[in-house]
């Protein structure tokens, strides 16, 4: 999570399930971070397109509230990426 707080204190961070999953197709991403309960289908599709460009999918532990929390965002985040 170190790189995460380092991702977001530069501004780096991409949210939302449209917006990860566009940057997945074309390999722009280098991680993409997965709330608890994210939902299953969103988290297979995540990891079918990462597998092939090599991206690392990390699954946080963390609920999207959570999450979003921890984004100091005032909303929920289930997929994020950088």
């Amino acid at each position: 999570m170190e790189d995460l707080k380092k991702a977001l204190q530069e501004n780096k961070i991409i949210i939302g399930k449209d917006r990860v999953l566009k940057k997945l197709r074309v390999g722009k991403l280098e991680k993409v971070y997965l709330s608890s309960n994210c939902p299953e289908v969103l988290k297979e599709d995540i990891n079918h397109l990462a597998k092939i460009h090599k991206i690392k999918v990390i699954e946080t532990g963390k609920d999207n509230e959570q999450l979003g929390t921890f984004c100091k965002k005032t909303f929920s985040i289930s997929v994020l990426g950088y």
